[in-house]
């Protein structure tokens, strides 16, 4: 399956990384991992899962949100560029709202830690953090995944013609493949998890009160399930 390419993401949504997994392959002498591109050379976009995720509280679904600095405003930024502004406690904030929220779930001891402490370690630039986050999750997930860095901007020309891919009429922008970019947005309903043939319920802290949430970060669903989130992201064939 060819490339896709994703935008920089704070705590993805479960979607992303669906996405992600559904380029490798296995067989039985090897593992053919999934090609991934992070747009690195776009402006810096608001109100984009760039710097937000979405979990499940106490209260229902809620949203966290990284501060970034605004000098002279952020439109024409590049991604790259993007500092943390670390003048407000957010860590701190963060950190207490995903005990709060996950600190019963059978997971949440094995990874927290490690995780808090890439949050701790404060990088400097959004896209940093973006990136580190995203790995700590590939690698506990056991996704086998090639994560890349676009070098270059390139606006999608075409669509995807191959009737085998679930990818069949979206976007491609050359050679880094399937464009995702404009279609994993908070504020845009999209088809992924459908196309990918996914959706299946697992158990969450809150959902015998509210029901089960989709498409949440896909923290909720390793805190939850821990070594099997990897069947909730990909059909694997044995």
């Amino acid at each position: 399956m060819q490339p896709i390419l994703l935008t920089t993401a704070y705590f993805p949504p479960i979607e992303y990384f669906a996405a992600m997994a559904a380029g490798f392959t296995l067989s039985s002498d090897r593992v053919n991992p999934s090609v991934v591109y992070i747009e690195g050379s776009e402006n810096y976009q608001k109100q984009s899962w760039r710097n937000r995720c979405r979990f499940f509280s106490a209260s229902g679904p809620q949203y966290l949100t990284v501060p970034v600095v605004h000098e002279g405003g952020t439109r024409r930024i590049p991604i790259r560029e993007i500092r943390v502004d670390y003048s407000l406690p957010w860590v701190r904030q963060h950190q207490r709202a995903i005990v709060s929220a996950y600190r019963t779930s059978a997971y949440f001891e094995y990874y927290c830690d490690e995780l808090f402490s890439i949050m701790d370690s404060c990088p400097e630039t959004l896209f940093g953090l973006n990136m580190s986050i995203a790995e700590f999750f590939v690698e506990k997930i056991g996704m086998p995944v090639s994560l890349r860095i676009t070098d270059r901007y390139e606006t999608p020309v075409q669509m995807c013609r191959d009737e085998s891919s679930p990818w069949l009429s979206m976007p491609v922008a050359g050679d880094y493949g399937t464009d995702l970019r404009a279609v994993l947005h908070p504020k845009r309903p999209n088809d992924i998890m459908e196309r990918l043939g996914l959706g299946k319920p697992y158990f969450q802290v809150f959902s015998p009160k509210y029901g089960f949430v989709p498409n949440l970060s896909v923290m909720d669903l390793l805190f939850n399930e821990g070594p099997s989130s990897i069947v909730f992201l990909k059909k694997i064939r044995t």
